[in-house]
């Protein structure tokens, strides 16, 4: 049996992997449940899987479940704070860690279970955004396993030669081919993008996700934030790694070999594929996911994206050119600028225009350790809080 913690378990990506393991009772057992403030959710998730302990960001919120759960009889010990996910996450009761904490809050556990040498599923892109370097070395160090959810970079991590995502770039391949959605937007103008709200950006065609990584994926800044992962995770330069969009969503990516081949990997667009595939690696397991129809797909579609109606996509890219802090301050500013989109303080063409600003402040100086991109990531959110104002 593999004791398996879930980070994050009350959003998307946790309920898909609840839903997996709930379909391997022999193989897994769930030891661990973490969330931010969805108390009521995080209850009954432990009701179900009685965990040996679950975490709350919030301390009211956190004695508030530990009465909940005493009250039903349930003997899962409740913690609070970031130092407490950090320590379950390298705890030495868990073999497994879902990393599915959204922004760089998940930072902290996902290098905690990478340092530690778990099997560390990483869902949390702004962990490889913000400090990528340092999480590969850690798990190198450790003897970690990395496995990307992302269902591009599981993808892509499922067509490359090497059979680990280390950082190291695998030999005889010439580029990543990431496609993208294109989200609500892809035919919309840019005048008329003037205009979005932030329930219309988060009405993605394809995916049910969270609202913050939706308006992401509705700005192509989602799809820049994964080039900056591609390039961490397979040790690729940002000019080898290319967006492609595909609206089907039905080729999750593709790897291109200096033999001219490309090997691509499809699937229907749900999430359980790339948890099952992570769980079970380097073995399959059964996901509950549909079969492929692709009779019924009928056609398969891709063209480059406009960079001009979705400029994330280009600042993204030249944060991955520069490196250093450069990815860490693009995270911060866009999180801010994201913030105030959903809170109505931010038109949606502000949201790259506010990221713009705060870059072109940014003095780019190498990650050597935490402490460097947690500087930068403080930096940039101070400065795109004081410019908020400025930008329409």
């Amino acid at each position: 049996m593999r004791r398996v913690a879930v980070l994050g378990s009350t959003g998307s990506i946790g309920v898909s992997t609840l839903d997996v393991l709930a379909r391997h009772p022999d193989r897994y057992v769930v030891t661990a449940l973490a969330a931010s403030t969805r108390r009521e959710a995080l209850a009954e998730q432990c009701l179900r899987f009685r965990p040996r302990v679950a975490v709350l960001e919030d301390p009211v919120q956190a004695r508030g479940l530990a009465e909940d759960l005493r009250a039903a009889g349930c003997p899962t010990e409740v913690l609070c704070g970031a130092q407490a996910l950090a320590e379950v996450a390298g705890g030495s009761e868990v073999d497994v860690v879902m990393a599915a904490i959204v922004g760089a809050a998940g930072l902290p556990s996902t290098l905690a279970a990478a340092s530690s040498g778990k099997q560390v599923l990483v869902a949390n892109k702004e962990s490889l955004v913000l400090a990528g370097a340092l999480v590969v070395e850690a798990a190198r160090r450790s003897g970690a396993t990395i496995v990307p959810i992302d269902s591009e970079h599981n993808a892509i991590f499922q067509c490359m030669p090497a059979t680990l995502a280390t950082g190291v770039a695998p030999k005889g391949v010439r580029r990543i081919l990431l496609t993208a959605s294109g989200g609500p937007f892809l035919r919309t103008t840019r005048e008329q993008m003037t205009h979005v709200t932030p329930d219309q950006a988060c009405a993605h065609p394809r995916w049910r996700m969270g609202r913050k990584i939706s308006v992401d994926s509705a700005t192509l800044m989602n799809k820049g934030l994964e080039l900056i992962e591609a390039c961490v995770l397979f040790g690729m330069e940002p000019a080898a790694v290319d967006v492609v969009v595909h609206p089907q969503s039905i080729v999750h990516s593709m790897v291109e070999y200096v033999d001219g081949s490309i090997l691509a990997q499809l699937g229907n667009p749900d999430m359980r594929t790339p948890i099952a595939h992570a769980l079970g690696w380097p073995e399959r397991i059964g996901s509950g996911v549909e079969s492929l129809d692709l009779v019924a797909a009928a056609r398969l579609d891709f063209e480059a994206p406009d960079v001009v109606r979705f400029p994330s996509l280009g600042l993204a890219r030249a944060a991955a050119e520069a490196g250093g802090t450069a990815p860490a301050a693009l995270n911060a500013a866009n999180e801010v600028a994201v913030a105030a989109f959903l809170e109505g303080r931010l038109g949606f063409l502000g949201i790259p225009a506010l990221v713009a600003d705060v870059m072109s402040a940014h003095d780019t100086v190498p990650a050597r350790e935490v402490a460097d991109v947690l500087a930068a990531d403080q930096w940039a959110r101070v400065q795109a809080r004081s410019r908020l104002a400025t930008v329409q």
